[in-house]
């Protein structure tokens, strides 16, 4: 008597494949986003709307009919802003998010704290160990 055995099977699902590929790429496109240069695009486009509306109010003294070069001189005045303030907004943005990025570690910190406290109060043996801890810290 004669068998055969076919182990050519997959050992993975192919379903679970294909959901595996998509949330690598899913993460391989959040690690290409910036949040410093939306935040850089969104404050250097305030800084050139503000320098566009100073422009339109110097325009709007002027007569009617100089009107077209005067609109190209405010395009040139923004594209001009633009490119002067394009490294400071990205400076700028990025000094914000390093902020904003300790200022909530801070908050984990203090809430991870207050959890440990809290539980240090109701478990001696979590007392124990941070008093272990604190004396250890003070030996150094």
């Amino acid at each position: 008597m004669t068998s055969f055995v076919n182990i050519k099977h997959s050992m993975q699902h192919p379903g679970v494949a294909r959901v595996e590929s998509a949330i690598d790429a899913a993460r391989q496109l959040r690690r290409g986003f910036s949040g410093t240069r939306g935040l850089a695009a969104l404050l250097l486009s305030a800084i050139a709307a503000a320098v566009m509306v100073v422009a339109y109010q110097v325009m709007d003294s002027v007569a009617e009919g100089h009107l077209l070069v005067m609109w190209i001189g405010l395009w040139a005045v923004a594209f001009a802003a633009l490119a002067l303030f394009a490294g400071t907004a990205r400076n700028l943005a990025a000094r914000v998010l390093a902020g904003l990025d300790a200022w909530a570690d801070s908050i984990a910190q203090g809430r991870a704290d207050m959890r440990m406290w809290e539980a240090a109060r109701t478990d001696p043996r979590v007392m124990a160990d941070l008093r272990v801890a604190i004396s250890r810290k003070e030996w150094m």
